[in-house]
């Protein structure tokens, strides 16, 4: 009797703990009012977009990652429209300032947001399409699903091949009841881990950094990142390569040779399943490729066709 009353109230303990960081939390409208952009109204729910650039040049739609929203690509921005490209950001759901859709993040629940956006603001051209991490895998199955309309497909050290978590993403993604709990109320303090600390030895690099860990405060982000670990992130999407391999779709990859999410075995594992895909691989680059190596990257990407 006394085991289950102990149980019973670590119990009401845990609940009201995950209860009270919920509520506690930031909502995600309280920063829209000096938001830079604009809301679009899509199926699932409003989503943030911003448009960089000339109105009538090619356009390149960016796909950001798993917990990076589209500010991530602040420092590759001014390289990509010096180069002649219409570029398109815009936030994932649950990310960023667009809405925190409940639901499983899985590949659908993506592609529908992208084939939602891209209607909505009159984008029915093949467009170049740019993917980074989860966005890369994003990017993959649109373009295999799609590819009358992507142009050309660059990869940043892409999802969907190989994937190293770390051991706290690892277990909350694997354990239903108990991840949900754990995610809630120790993720944004273990999440850290996976940035790269903050030393003032590069300011961008910091500044991205510090507003990727103030996301994680953001009510509901910490639940959509473990909802598309839970979804998209356990794809393998070699079939969507090799499915690519036989469309007319121009494809390069960069890989960072120091990048512990995304092993280079991935780079491998692309060859071999598309050996008409270009392959970069920068020796001194880790996973946050788009804002620590930003003139490589538009160097490689060169102007549109």
């Amino acid at each position: 009797m006394a085991g289950a009353v102990i149980a019973s109230a670590l119990a009401l303990t845990l609940l009201g703990v995950y209860l009270w960081v919920r509520v506690t939390r930031p909502g995600v409208e309280s920063g829209r009012n000096a938001m830079p952009g604009r809301m679009v109204p899509l199926s699932q729910g409003l989503t943030h977009v911003q448009w960089h650039g000339h109105d009538d040049a090619p356009v390149l739609v960016c796909v950001h990652g798993l917990s990076t929203p589209s500010f991530v690509w602040g420092p590759l921005l001014p390289f990509l429209t010096g180069l002649g490209y219409r570029v398109l950001t815009y936030d994932l759901y649950g990310r960023g300032y667009s809405d925190r859709v409940p639901g499983r993040q899985t590949e659908a629940f993506f592609l529908t947001q992208l084939q939602d956006l891209l209607q909505a603001e009159g984008v029915t051209g093949p467009v170049t399409l740019m993917g980074y991490s989860m966005g890369g895998a994003i990017s993959t199955a649109f373009a295999a699903k799609h590819p009358g309309r992507v142009s050309r497909l660059i990869l940043l050290a892409p999802a969907g091949l190989g994937l190293t978590l770390g051991r706290f993403s690892d277990f909350v993604t694997r354990a239903p009841v108990i991840g949900d709990w754990m995610i809630e109320v120790l993720g944004a303090r273990l999440m850290r881990q996976s940035y790269r600390s903050g030393d003032a030895a590069d300011a961008v690099v910091d500044a991205i950094t510090s507003r990727a860990l103030d996301e994680l405060t953001v009510a509901g982000t910490l639940r959509a990142i473990l909802s598309a670990q839970r979804g998209i992130l356990r794809d393998d999407q070699s079939g969507l390569h090799g499915s690519l391999a036989k469309r007319p779709v121009p494809i390069l990859a960069v890989w960072g040779s120091l990048d512990a999410a995304i092993p280079l075995g991935s780079r491998d594992r692309l060859a071999g399943v598309n050996p008409s895909a270009r392959h970069i691989t920068l020796p001194d680059a880790d996973h946050g490729l788009p804002y620590t190596h930003p003139a490589r990257l538009a160097q490689e990407i060169g102007p549109p066709a």
